[in-house]
């Protein structure tokens, strides 16, 4: 079953400013019983190592200081007094793994990762697709609330994922001007594209107004994947 409908978007967290724009954009929520997809069919998969993303983090710390990866896990946490990215920015803290690596501006591309986010943090994105037309900054994001996984603050993805490894695949069909995201293999949510000319791939924390005074989310098996439409 799916529930179509047009929405107009709260004001979002613009990656580039401190700033709020409404968005029109029409989404499609997935029920509870969408069937299992093959993700990886007609897919390439790529490599995937640290020569592919560099991590984004507060300006004035070591990137060891808010960024781990033991044992296959990569940890990313910050706090909610931390600096921006940069000197003289408005946006909030973050630490994220951006995949610049594999910057992209057609074809059909696909994030997997698993993700693990512990109980409290809230008010944070923890995925993004960089990149979309002006003014805003990203053709999607996935935000936590209060343990709830929502497409920006509008849409609930899935509820309850405190404390539990979750696979996440998000697929960015360009020039179909098109985004999915599936949990464990569902497909849970759909919604159109942002437009923008280069796109690349986003993971780890990045705070919001009214944070948590803690914020952190673990990744693991992160896989990047494309095919050409």
């Amino acid at each position: 079953m799916v529930a179509r409908l047009n929405s107009e978007l709260p004001s979002i967290l613009d990656m580039s400013a401190a700033c709020s724009f409404l968005f029109d954009t029409t989404v499609q929520i997935i029920s509870t019983h969408s069937q299992v997809h093959d993700l990886a069919l007609d897919f390439n998969r790529l490599p995937f190592n640290a020569t592919f993303y560099s991590i984004d983090s507060p300006y004035n710390l070591p990137v060891h200081e808010r960024y781990s990866f033991h044992k296959g896990v990569h940890k990313l946490w910050v706090f909610s007094s931390d600096k921006p990215l940069y000197r003289g920015s408005h946006t909030f803290p973050r630490c994220e793994i951006a995949i610049d690596g594999y910057k992209y501006t057609k074809g059909i591309w696909q994030f997997e990762g698993y993700i693990f986010v512990p109980q409290g943090t809230t008010r944070v994105g923890v995925m993004q697709i960089f990149g979309a037309d002006p003014p805003v900054a990203t053709t999607m994001m996935l935000h936590v609330y209060n343990g709830d996984l929502y497409y920006y603050r509008h849409t609930v993805v899935i509820r309850n994922i405190y404390n539990k490894w979750i696979r996440l695949n998000v697929i960015h069909d360009v020039e179909g001007n098109d985004v999915e995201v599936y949990i464990n293999g569902d497909l849970k949510f759909k919604g159109n594209g942002r437009g923008g000319t280069t796109h690349y791939f986003k993971c780890g924390v990045y705070a919001e107004g009214r944070k948590s005074g803690y914020m952190e989310s673990r990744w693991r098996d992160i896989k990047v994947f494309r095919k050409f439409s």
